[in-house]
């Protein structure tokens, strides 16, 4: 099946708007039969001259805008586009534009798409050896716009990566009693799935490249305006695989009782003072 890289133009990053809507049509059958949540994977993704563009640009990284090292993500920053080199930082704000969000909404059959201008948790991935994101369900609504996450597209940069290397992009059930299904992150691979409270993901053994070089990947977040305040808000919840040593996240746990337990408007008015206490 024909790629998005059909669409693009590597050197403008300018894309044929007709065209990606076909093609995000195309798509719509195999992603919306995705088990256990509705899911894709597809090679090629982008012209080949784009991720080497990338790649050349990241060679070099400013200080990181968030860095993790603790037992549920280790040793993975993130990087936000705008201090990224010109040609990157174009290429987030294509993959934000109305061409590339038309191509989600035919493929996934979600209407009304909504980019991040803020670039939250999102931007260059990078997860030096040794590091790993265990299991999770992501934060589920945006903390400036109050939109709700729906959809999640990650694009690797990493050459000819082999699956012994870890760091494989893994799909675990709702229930999270098996693994459903896994994904070498390997040079131009692209996976697109929907979020939601129990669309559990994440990338949990460790990078282990035999050089040294680290697990690097695009991500982008989308939104819809569909979030009502009467639901229920939360954070990252880390799930750990059953018969592993992954830990529970008892931070998480804590916050998610005082916020079962209080008012709605309380909660939403000291939540932001317990997380800056690390409570």
């Amino acid at each position: 099946m024909t790629s998005f890289a059909y669409t693009i133009d590597p050197e403008t990053l300018l894309t044929d708007t007709a065209t990606a809507k076909s093609l995000g049509a195309s798509y719509a059958e195999k992603y919306q039969s995705g088990e256990p949540y509705h899911h894709i994977c597809i090679d090629n993704f982008l012209p080949e001259d784009v991720i080497n563009g990338v790649i050349k640009d990241i060679a070099t990284l400013p200080d990181a805008e968030a860095s993790f090292s603790r037992a549920q993500e280790n040793l993975k920053s993130s990087y936000i586009p705008e201090r990224l080199p010109t040609y990157t930082k174009n290429l987030f704000y294509a993959l934000n534009s109305r061409p590339f969000l038309l191509f989600l909404q035919e493929m996934t059959g979600i209407d009304n798409l909504i980019p991040d201008p803020y670039f939250n948790g999102a931007g260059i991935h990078r997860t030096l050896n040794g590091g790993h994101l265990d299991i999770h369900a992501d934060f589920n609504v945006h903390k400036q716009m109050r939109v709700e996450r729906r959809l999640n597209v990650l694009i690797y940069l990493n050459r000819d990566w082999q699956e012994d290397w870890g760091g494989s992009f893994e799909i675990w059930d709702k229930q999270m009693t098996q693994k459903m299904a896994s994904f070498v992150p390997t040079f131009n691979r692209m996976v697109c799935f929907s979020t939601g409270s129990d669309t559990f993901h994440g990338n949990p053994e460790p990078v282990n490249h035999p050089k040294g070089e680290p697990r690097q990947s695009i991500a982008l977040y989308y939104y819809t305006a569909t979030w009502d305040d009467t639901r229920k808000e939360h954070t990252t919840l880390f799930k750990p695989r059953p018969g592993s040593v992954d830990q529970a996240d008892k931070v998480i746990a804590r916050r998610a009782f005082i916020q079962d337990v209080l008012p709605p408007a309380l909660y939403r008015k000291i939540g932001g003072k317990l997380r800056h206490i690390g409570f």
